[in-house]
């Protein structure tokens, strides 16, 4: 087996789900989901009837490629929607969604000698990460800052890490923060490439749902205002499933510089990444098609405005610049420490298994956002337990962080998954994350095998708040 796949970490909705084992809701209301980011609003009736009328696609093997009136269809779009002039021949390469696309972009690009290190925001989707373990290198993950609406900060990448970098993700509109990233940004990103000779991935796969009258600026819109019309080292990721409603559809389109695409498509053909001509053809229809977009972005717009002032009565929130995520902060005690403690304290003692989880799930959803499980027993209390990685609010709350490492195990300092002694090298010690271990939560069903996440690896899509859409 290849050795590295030990390091990757179980993925967020398997962990979600051993979150809701033995978890019973009430039968009198209807759950609302928070644990994916997927639309909910209908897929346009035309992009249907586009898939059903191309059945016989079927029968013919696809090429890797695409076919031409889909690359046409991707640079049109481009070209409304940016002002952008593409080669739908050598700068534009269809794919089966974002997500399969920049894991094997990482395996295309990177080349693992001399200690090759892959770049990508923190918080973060996961497949960077994988992406980049697999290929072998080394992440870093660059912190975001709360005064700049969670924008990354640059700055905390050492100039010996730029050195080693191979690939840096980007994603602008920001999962789940929803930061856009402005053009003296990508100016900075685009001087540090031409200085270090790292590529460029950027998703954008959230493009098309904005509030404000100007759209996000997109990576190759921002290489062409800079005069960069090469796209050098910039590939572009894009997606209809968020700007068309068809996420089970498994469409979008790479497109940047033609030098990198053309050892993309050589990938792609021998990993077998064609899409069926049954998508490309509901694609067609997509791209060619803008007045569903502007609907389905009135209805977010509409939901956001509705829902944004009632959850800031209660917990920290704002409308984002773009996405449809709400990034929302988590609230803590106004305790002091002693007080915290004791009180934590007894409240614990003599409590039934049962009300131990009941105050373990409210300890956690008033001070930490949940991102990680590993199976664990508490040598003290004999219960079976799982481990949940944790991470901290940016201001200190160290009575909160103390009360729960009293009543329910101990904290380890950690920072993305590395212990700080090797910070320096890694990066993320600024995160100020933890692993609380020891929280009780219902045994797994009998028969069930929870996966056990490797102890040195890192904390994948950390995140101290909790993203939840208004579109679910």
């Amino acid at each position: 087996m290849n050795p590295l796949l030990h390091k990757l970490q179980p993925y967020p909705f398997e962990r979600l789900r051993h979150l809701f084992a033995g978890v019973t809701p009430p039968r009198d209301l209807r759950p609302i989901s928070l644990g994916i980011g997927e639309p909910k609003h209908p897929t346009p009736a035309f992009i249907e009837k586009a898939l059903m009328e191309s059945l016989a696609g079927l029968s013919v093997y696809p090429a890797t490629a695409g076919e031409p009136a889909l690359k046409q269809a991707c640079t049109g779009w481009l070209a409304r929607r940016y002002g952008l002039t593409l080669d739908p021949a050598t700068q534009v390469l269809p794919v089966n969604g974002s997500r399969e696309a920049l894991f094997a972009f990482a395996q295309t690009v990177v080349d693992p000698a001399h200690d090759a290190v892959v770049v990508c925001p923190n918080p973060f989707y996961q497949i960077y990460e994988g992406a980049a373990l697999l290929a072998g290198a080394t992440p870093f993950y660059a912190p975001s800052d709360p005064a700049r609406n969670f924008a990354i900060d640059w700055d905390q990448v050492p100039e010996d890490v730029w050195a080693r970098t191979r690939l840096l993700f980007v994603c602008s509109p920001g999962n789940p923060t929803g930061a856009v990233m402005p053009l003296e940004e990508w100016k900075r990103l685009f001087d540090l490439s031409d200085r270090y000779g790292f590529v460029i991935a950027s998703d954008e796969c959230y493009s098309e749902i904005y509030f404000r009258d100007e759209p996000p600026l997109g990576g190759l819109q921002a290489a062409a205002q800079l005069g960069r019309t090469d796209f050098r080292r910039l590939v572009a990721f894009t997606s209809l499933s968020k700007r068309s409603n068809v996420p089970g559809l498994r469409s979008g389109f790479v497109a940047g510089d033609a030098a990198i695409l053309k050892q993309f498509l050589l990938y792609r053909t021998y990993h077998g990444g064609a899409m069926s001509p049954v998508v490309q053809a509901a694609s067609v229809a997509a791209w060619n098609d803008e007045a569903h977009v502007v609907d389905n972005r009135a209805m977010y717009r509409q939901k956001f405005a509705e829902v944004t002032p009632v959850l800031a009565d209660v917990m920290e929130v704002a409308l984002p610049d773009a996405s449809f995520y709400l990034w929302a902060g988590v609230q803590g005690s106004d305790e002091g420490p002693r007080a915290a403690r004791q009180s934590h304290r007894r409240r614990l003692a003599g409590m039934s298994r049962r009300a131990k989880r009941r105050r373990l799930r409210r300890a956690l959803d008033e001070h930490v956002a949940v991102f990680d499980l590993r199976k664990a027993v508490d040598p003290q209390l004999g219960d079976q337990l799982v481990e949940l990685r944790l991470q901290r609010r940016p201001e200190p709350a160290r009575p909160e962080v103390e009360a729960i490492e009293r009543g329910f195990g101990h904290v380890h300092e950690r920072s993305c998954g590395v212990d700080r002694e090797d910070a320096a090298t890694q990066g993320g010690a600024r995160l100020q994350q933890h692993d609380v271990a020891q929280a009780l939560l219902p045994e797994p069903p009998r028969g069930h095998q929870a996966r056990q996440a490797p102890a040195d690896d890192g904390d994948a899509g950390s995140k101290r708040r909790h993203a939840a859409s208004p579109a679910r």
